[in-house]
């Protein structure tokens, strides 16, 4: 069985119109196909992904879910934008097609790329392929290495720069991300006010300014599927410019280690034999760009709030009935474990070894 990571149909309520987008395809790309197939990419918990195939070539196509508010993490534009700025200065991306603003054609934005084919690794190995603690331990290794890359990306010539604004990056994401909380609160956490009061009283007062990824893991790569080399790093909708620990704290929050809560393995095979430690993490990113990683226990906690208020948005639309995948139902668990792991690093003053 193939290894490569592959889709399905369509989940109920999230089809699209087949007819409009061929229509639409057929009127902006030059040649197209007189005739398309379209399936779902069942991983992933935020935008919806699609592959469109035609006789001789296939694309991937995002769009916001259903319910969402497209203005802010769902802004296909903006996610369209950010490729077109990388593709000249970073190779490792898909290709950028076409961006469409009309929502009479499939009912929202959304934009076209290339199909990069490879291995996904999301809450289990893929069937047929044998990945041991040395496949991991490398694996780990270029993960950091890549991200040490992509915050080492020049920004001026790029006009990397005007995707963000730098000043006071970390107070607004805080600030930001407490709102999106409150927001979307169905119950009561006590670990997530204390970790809104801790946050609120720890934030650093010096910060360096990087393009950044910010939701930056395992199951946001395309790894060959014989070297495991990374071949794409998906989803950019969150991309920015601002302090690279952000993104840091925020993988280290998907960086879930052996003994952790349950509800979190389902994000990462981190936990297996082999990988890196968050600690040790913490070390590599700082020995490859030669920098001091000060204050990481309040990225850490932030990257955990963050997450969990992620998993509470989704969630939130789930009980709205925005969205009738099962698979957000115990996302509650998951607000629920990531604020468990805020309060202990609070509690023991550390990023790992809780248990």
């Amino acid at each position: 069985m193939t290894k490569i990571d592959k889709p399905i149909n369509t989940r109920k309520g999230e089809e699209l119109n087949e007819q409009n987008l061929l229509a639409y395809l057929q009127n902006n790309l030059l040649n197209f196909s007189n005739d398309i197939q379209i399936k779902q990419f069942p991983g992933g918990f935020s935008n919806l992904t699609y592959l469109i195939s035609t006789e001789n070539k296939e694309f991937v196509l995002r769009k916001p879910p259903i319910g969402a508010n497209i203005k802010s993490a769902h802004d296909m534009s903006r996610e369209y934008k950010v490729l077109s700025l990388l593709k000249p200065v970073y190779d490792k991306i898909p290709e950028p097609i076409l961006y469409c603003e009309d929502e009479n054609i499939i009912g929202a934005p959304f934009y076209l790329m290339e199909r990069v084919k490879g291995i996904i690794l999301r809450n289990k190995i893929p069937e047929g392929l044998n990945l041991t603690a040395n496949h991991f331990k490398q694996l780990s290794i270029k993960i950091i290495e890549n991200l040490v890359t992509l915050h080492d990306l020049e920004l001026e010539k790029s006009q990397l720069i005007t995707l963000g604004k730098p000043k006071d990056y970390v107070t607004r994401q805080v600030e930001g991300w407490i709102k999106r909380y409150f927001k979307s609160e169905t119950d009561k956490i006590p670990a997530m006010n204390l970790a809104i009061e801790w946050m609120q009283s720890n934030m650093p007062t010096k910060a360096t300014t990087s393009f950044i990824h910010n939701d930056y893991k395992y199951d946001n790569l395309v790894l060959d599927e014989n070297s495991l080399e990374i071949k794409a790093v998906l989803d950019w909708e969150m991309a920015t410019v601002g302090d690279p620990l952000m993104d840091l704290g925020s993988m280290l929050s998907y960086w879930v280690e052996k003994g952790e809560h349950p509800a979190l393995l389902r994000f990462n095979l981190t936990w297996l034999e082999g990988n890196l430690t968050r600690q040790e993490v913490i070390e590599k990113y700082a020995d490859l760009r030669n920098v001091k990683v000060k204050d990481i226990l309040f990225y850490y906690v932030f990257g955990c709030f963050k997450l969990a208020v992620i998993a509470q948005q989704i969630y939130a639309r789930y009980k709205k009935g925005f969205t009738k995948d099962e698979r957000f139902a115990g996302l509650i668990h998951v607000v629920k474990a990531c604020s468990e792991n805020a309060e202990n690093a609070i509690k023991y003053k550390r990023i790992n070894n809780f248990y």
